[in-house]
């Protein structure tokens, strides 16, 4: 049985969660399916999957081996479609991850503009709030909001955000003052993962840096509710510029100690260096760097003195 196809169908399986569906994905009956994993596992000489009446699992072998097929199965299709050449239309699966609230507000829409224009492509969008491993978990572009490491990874800046403190103005109406970062010790503050994932909250003042340990009265991981809470008056929260724009210009809430927030955070399209051959990956590219540009322009927020 050919290797490839064997890795297909595992990856599949593990994708989808079990033999029916994995089979349904693939369009072959279950039957099939099940020997070519066994095949495959045969080969391996490990077993890659508990299989058991209730659900299905990957062994730790499994784990390990799924990146290495997601990983070997796209960079065969990049080098493909880049042979195939510009001319023809881009196709394939794009698998893109982004954080949570910037995929809903920034790339969702986006990817619904470039599926429309090009019917051959179809994608996955994973919004998460953590850092995913792009080689790994079989990535090919990753929206990143962070200062990159140096890596073999490619990354185009599109822009940057910044992080900023807000409350309510009904909460700052009747708290304690809050005009230097050492103050946050008299207030309540909200903790969301999602928005600061550490409660040492950093501050610039000139030349020195500063750290506050916060005491959150209520963390969530979420920064949807992180964001309703603070304008219901529940604190003082830290959060990225683009999340509390619209509330910001609302006047539900209102940014505080601004001059002493650090400078702006780079957002970049991250991928890994094989798939800038890739038709579906290129194009995606050149249709996100440019609207990101202009959409992280509209979401500045003016610092405040």
């Amino acid at each position: 049985m050919d290797r490839l196809h064997m890795m297909s169908v595992f990856v599949a399986v593990a994708e989808a969660g079990s033999f029916a569906k994995g089979a349904k994905r693939l369009s072959l009956s279950p039957p099939a399916v099940t020997r070519a994993v066994s095949a495959l596992e045969e080969r391996l000489g490990a077993r890659l999957i508990n299989r058991t009446t209730r659900r299905l699992s990957l062994t730790e072998a499994g784990e390990g081996y799924l990146g290495e097929c997601r990983r070997i199965l796209s960079d065969i299709e990049s080098v493909e479609q880049g042979i195939a050449g510009r001319a023809e239309a881009p196709s394939g699966h794009l698998r893109i991850t982004s954080s949570v609230t910037f995929g809903r507000i920034c790339v969702m829409p986006i990817l619904s503009t470039f599926l429309d224009e090009h019917p051959r492509i179809s994608a996955s969008l994973l919004c998460l709030d953590r850092v995913v491993d792009i080689v790994e978990e079989g990535i090919d572009v990753a929206v990143r909001i962070a200062h990159l490491p140096d890596s073999t990874l490619v990354a185009r800046k599109v822009g940057s955000v910044r992080r900023v403190l807000a409350a309510s103005p009904e909460y700052l109406a009747s708290a304690p003052p809050l005009e230097k970062p050492a103050d946050i010790r008299d207030h309540v503050t909200i903790g969301a993962r999602a928005l600061a994932h550490s409660d040492d909250w950093r501050f610039v003042d000139g030349a020195r840096e500063l750290t506050v340990t916060a005491r959150p009265r209520l963390d969530v991981n979420d920064a949807a509710a992180a964001i309703a809470e603070a304008e219901r008056g529940g604190g003082v929260f830290m959060a990225l510029s683009y999340m509390v724009k619209d509330a910001v210009e609302a006047g539900r809430l209102r940014l505080v100690l601004d001059r002493f927030m650090p400078g702006p955070v780079p957002v970049s399209l991250v991928y890994p260096q094989g798939r800038s051959l890739a038709g579906k990956v290129r194009a995606f590219i050149d249709h996100a760097a440019p609207i990101l540009e202009t959409r992280l322009k509209e979401l500045e927020i003016k610092r405040e003195a």
